[in-house]
């Protein structure tokens, strides 16, 4: 059977709306990774390979983060760039498949999602550990890693309340929330949100985003000579991590989705 160009591909798997979603499309794959996807795409879907396996594959990169980051030097940052990316890929390969064979499963969405903490939690942790310098000679510092870890919990509980939403609403018979509900019904709020979303400080706890940071701090690191600006970066993170599973929260309560 020969391969579908990416001519053919493009309008089955990026219907309108699939690199316009509000909350679900990264400006990764807009920008470069669904184009990228394309290509990869073409030589997959004649194969046995299933849209759940690709998955799989994209959750193992995403953890694969983590011991990349434990390289010292630069080249451990390049690794954990490349590994985020390869679970980038993968993220929007799988389900471009299944949009061309049209086989959906809700395993699949299920471990997507699982494989979305995974990742954000594995650069954190493995960002941590990094800057705890574990392969120096001198003391390691538990400190940052209890720091990374933090950041990673803070991520995960962030995208938890996201999720757990729906969760609410399914088990009270409600409908799927509609974009409209995420508005929060305090206009102070909803300007202290708007403030956040053009600041966008939160997205520096993202898998994408902060391998791209470990890699800028491992840059600079590596010209002061030490872990300075790395540890830094782990605070700060953390503290953004926390700052926002506290804001997220509010915001949540403070809409209409749980009504």
């Amino acid at each position: 059977m020969p391969k579908p160009s990416v001519a053919e591909l493009r309008p089955v798997v990026h219907p309108p709306g699939v690199k316009d979603r509000r909350s679900g499309e990264h400006w990764a794959g807009r920008l470069y990774m669904r184009e990228i996807s394309l290509r990869i795409d073409r030589h997959l879907v004649n194969t046995r390979v299933t849209p759940n396996q690709l998955t799989y594959l994209m959750t193992v990169f995403g953890v694969l983060a983590a011991p990349a980051l434990l390289v010292p030097g630069i080249w451990g940052a390049v690794l954990g760039v490349l590994m985020v990316q390869l679970y980038l890929l993968f993220d929007c390969v799988d389900g471009e498949i299944a949009r061309w064979r049209k086989q959906y499963s809700i395993a699949g969405v299920y471990v997507d999602r699982v494989g979305a903490y995974l990742c954000d939690a594995a650069v954190l942790v493995g960002f941590g550990l990094r800057a705890a310098d574990l392969w120096g000679a001198g003391r390691i510092d538990w400190l940052w890693a209890f720091l990374g870890t933090l950041a990673a919990l803070g991520a995960i509980l962030i995208k938890a309340e996201t999720d757990l939403v729906g969760v609410a609403r399914h088990q009270t018979g409600k409908p799927p929330v509609q974009e409209s509900a995420s508005v929060p019904r305090s206009s102070g709020m909803a300007l202290a949100r708007r403030a956040a979303a053009a600041l966008k400080f939160h997205r520096l706890i993202l898998g994408v985003e902060a391998s791209l940071l470990v890699l800028v701090l491992a840059i600079v690191d590596q010209i002061r000579g030490d872990l300075f600006y790395s540890r830094l970066g782990v605070a700060v993170l953390a503290g953004i991590a926390l700052l926002q599973t506290l804001l997220h929260l509010v915001s949540i309560l403070a809409s209409s989705r749980l009504k």
